[in-house]
């Protein structure tokens, strides 16, 4: 079966997603080409993508060139699955008159308010209702796409590629986890006593992920503990951040991207996302993964992933997560049992091969009802 995969610009979990199913599809069988836009290609190492997205420099002309460059790849594909709401809205539109079946996957919810929303929303209404099948990460996602006007509308679960590693690989024990935290710590310039604890974040610096809220949360601290944020982004926010938790002298450190995140998931006590929004957060799924207690958001797909392995808390609500973590560092039974439930979760998910399975089979599905 031939499969196009076109996706949007992304930098993160999106792209990562997307080259990881491909691979997996390629294995089992299927021809896939990816379509998307040079700085995509670029950052994934996509050497054999085809590069063509309607929203570069070349203004109307390079636009309607990438339109039809996506629709002769769309032409000889049996499929064409969409990534994302843009990449959703420009398969329909690439598509007009061909027999070849639509697949979207929504991954991300539409957070705008006002006149945007409304305009997001009505394109939204134009793909859930084109589309031969559309897609969730998260519930809430599929929700809104049968409110949407889908015909058919699933859930999609998207798995981290490092969960198998690191649910292979049995958990440090304390002085183990305290020896790796100092080090960790005194390679990235931070001074902290010996045996601290380490609440750690994995997060892209952005207004999405509410970082104001985990500074907040760190006023309430428990001696001895350090709050590291591992992840780059947005340099105006970060040096915000940075300058808030240095006049208020908090226990928290930026320490930008990290070339290895599992020896910081590993040396972590508890791991904190306090996100406005996430589907399947990849970052939640490798901490439950590592075995580490996760304090997060209750909000999109945090909650399938969470409850009842984990502490779910209000939306920018800094005592609350306070108060949770505070919780599992002062109860090491506590810590221990979450520790185990989420391991005991992460070992039940799909791996990449049964996606890439259950992919195939979906795409065979939608072929023979069109």
């Amino acid at each position: 079966m031939r499969v196009v995969q076109l996706l949007g610009r992304s930098t993160g979990g999106i792209g990562t997603h997307v080259v990881e199913l491909s691979r997996d599809l390629r294995a089992v069988g299927d021809d896939v080409v990816v379509v998307t836009d040079g700085l995509t290609a670029s950052t994934f190492g996509l050497s054999d993508a085809l590069v063509a997205w309607p929203g570069g420099d070349g203004g109307l002309a390079g636009a309607v060139r990438s339109l039809r460059t996506i629709r002769r790849a769309a032409a000889s594909a049996d499929v064409l699955h969409a990534h994302g709401h843009q990449a959703g809205l420009v398969a329909v539109v690439a598509t007009v008159g061909l027999r070849t079946p639509v697949v979207v996957s929504q991954h991300n919810a539409v957070l705008a308010g006002g006149w945007r929303r409304r305009v997001l929303d009505l394109a939204q209404r134009v793909v859930a209702r084109r589309a031969d099948l559309v897609t969730g990460a998260s519930s809430d996602l599929v929700d809104e796409a049968r409110r949407l006007g889908a015909r058919d509308s699933r859930l999609a679960p998207v798995p981290s590629p490092r969960v198998p590693a690191l649910s292979s690989t049995p958990p440090p024990d304390d002085p183990e986890r305290r020896a790796l935290a100092r080090e960790l710590l005194r390679d990235n310039g931070i001074d902290a006593p010996d045996g601290a604890r380490l609440v750690l974040t994995i997060a892209r610096i952005a207004p999405q992920k509410d970082l104001d809220t985990l500074v907040e949360a760190t006023r309430a601290f428990v001696p001895h503990t350090v709050w590291v944020v591992v992840g780059g982004g947005d340099e105006a926010l970060l040096a915000r951040l940075s300058q808030a938790a240095g006049r208020d002298g908090l226990p928290v450190h930026f320490v930008g991207p990290q070339a290895e995140p599992e020896r910081w998931l590993r040396a972590a006590d508890v791991f904190v996302l306090t996100s406005r929004w996430e589907a399947r957060a990849l970052v939640v799924q490798e901490a439950m993964a590592a075995g580490v207690p996760v304090v997060a958001t209750d909000t999109g797909g945090l909650r399938d992933l969470v409850a009842g392995a984990g502490t779910l808390v209000p939306v920018g609500d800094p005592e609350s997560v306070a108060r949770a973590v505070t919780a599992y560092l002062q109860d090491p039974g506590a810590r221990l049992a979450a520790a185990d439930a989420g391991r005991r979760r992460a070992a039940s998910w799909d791996d990449g091969e049964q996606t890439a399975r259950r992919w195939h089979e979906w795409y065979r599905g939608v072929l023979r009802m069109t």
